[in-house]
């Protein structure tokens, strides 16, 4: 057979997605999760994945150098940052939670109302938001990726540019490699599930498992498949939170998204500096009356470690979050009818918890006051080059 250049170069993305996904050699903290999507125009390198860590953790791409993307997303906290809304530079406050960015590659859209439709779309946006990063456009950072000698050696390695080639769009594409590799699994509901272990569940999260299935219909939009569970629907839905402070007032609310629109503003911008139009949710983004006030599915993926809950931060645990649900919600007109009340008993409340508890990796992470390991990216990152060694000798 003749030496097929491009056939070959189409297998070595092949090689390198299934080395992503953790398929190559051992995988045993990947267990419960399904093989991770990797785009073929954006392939997973070691030196794409140390870039995209770089830029990560850069404050320098703020406007006032105290942001960056690991100040909402910090590896000792599971990457959140434990508040009720994100902060940025000079101390403002957004309107929404910011979750955790570990298995985010896993979500079929990004932020809570769905408004990115990739993990480098989503890199993108905090940088020139003004609440967050707080930049008026790209500029800045590709002054200092083109200009700094360090970074013009890592775009080389990664991506084999000059610095005057380097554009926004691979600065994502680092980013959202190096976030790739933020994938873990093997919980102790994982080895129960899929590992076979019948002992690794209390037998309270035994019973909280029947109840997140059955009385509690959790499983409905967080859900567990019969060979990997992400715990997500990745669709979107009102549930009734934040929709009491809008109720009286949602026409003026829809009204103005509407005129913000038109006048060509910024969904960024609107949503996150405006309260009351954040609570529209997925409408904002599509403007179809069935969006109003639908949120993302998030997974429970380590849902111990990620409190506070809801877009808004406004539920601080997860005995706050079997609560609501347990009422029916938030009693508005507003949301959704299939959110009723699940008549739990205090028992199976606190079964319920305990099931969500057992959703933690714990090969990386400790639920409790105790930090957050950061085995999270390290042990990811060696397999990763371990693997393209032996895949490229």
């Amino acid at each position: 057979m003749l030496f097929d250049s491009k056939r070959a170069s189409r297998a070595l993305v092949l090689i390198v997605v299934f080395i992503s996904m953790g398929r190559v050699g051992t995988a045993d903290d990947r267990l419960g999760l399904p093989p991770q999507p990797i785009p073929f125009d954006n392939p997973l390198t070691s030196e794409k994945v140390e870039l995209g860590r770089s830029l990560f953790h850069d404050t320098r791409f703020s406007a006032d150098g105290s942001i960056s993307c690991a100040s909402c997303h910090l590896p000792k906290r599971l990457y959140t940052d434990g508040r009720t809304v994100g902060v940025g530079i000079t101390g403002k406050q957004g309107t929404r939670n910011a979750p955790t960015v570990v298995n985010a590659g896993y979500y079929s859209s990004l932020f809570w109302d769905g408004r990115a439709a990739s993990l480098e779309e989503q890199a993108k946006g905090p940088l020139v938001n003004p609440i967050e990063h707080g930049l008026k456009n790209y500029d800045p950072i590709l002054k200092i990726v083109r200009t700094d000698a360090a970074y013009a050696q890592q775009f080389n390695r990664a991506f084999g540019l000059a610095p005057a080639d380097i554009t926004i769009n691979h600065v994502a594409m680092a980013i959202a490699s190096y976030e790739r590799t933020l994938v873990v699994g093997d919980s102790p509901f994982d080895r129960y599930q899929y590992g076979g272990d019948k002992r690794a569940l209390s037998p309270s999260a035994i019973e909280g498992l029947k109840v997140f299935t059955g009385k509690g219909k959790c499983s409905v939009c967080h859900v567990i498949g019969k060979s990997d569970a992400i715990f997500t629907d990745n669709r979107y839905h009102n549930i009734g939170v934040g929709l009491r402070q809008i109720q009286g007032r949602l026409t003026d609310v829809v009204n103005a998204v509407i005129e913000a629109k038109l006048r060509g503003k910024s969904v960024d911008h609107s949503v996150l500096t405006a309260e009351n139009i954040s609570q529209l949710g997925r409408f904002a983004i599509t403007l179809n009356p069935t969006d109003i006030a639908t949120f993302r599915t998030p997974s429970l993926r380590n849902v111990a470690l990620t409190a506070p809950y809801m877009h808004d931060g406004s539920l601080k645990t997860l005995d706050d979050v079997v609560e609501f649900y347990g009422k029916g919600g938030s009693s508005s007109t507003l949301q959704h009818p299939t959110i009723r009340k699940l008549r739990l008993t205090k028992t199976e409340e606190r079964q319920l918890v305990d099931f969500m508890e057992s959703l933690t990796s714990t090969k990386h992470a400790t639920v409790g006051n105790k930090p957050v390991q950061t085995a999270v990216h390290d042990s990811g990152l060696r397999k990763v080059k371990t693997r393209l060694r032996a895949a490229n000798p």
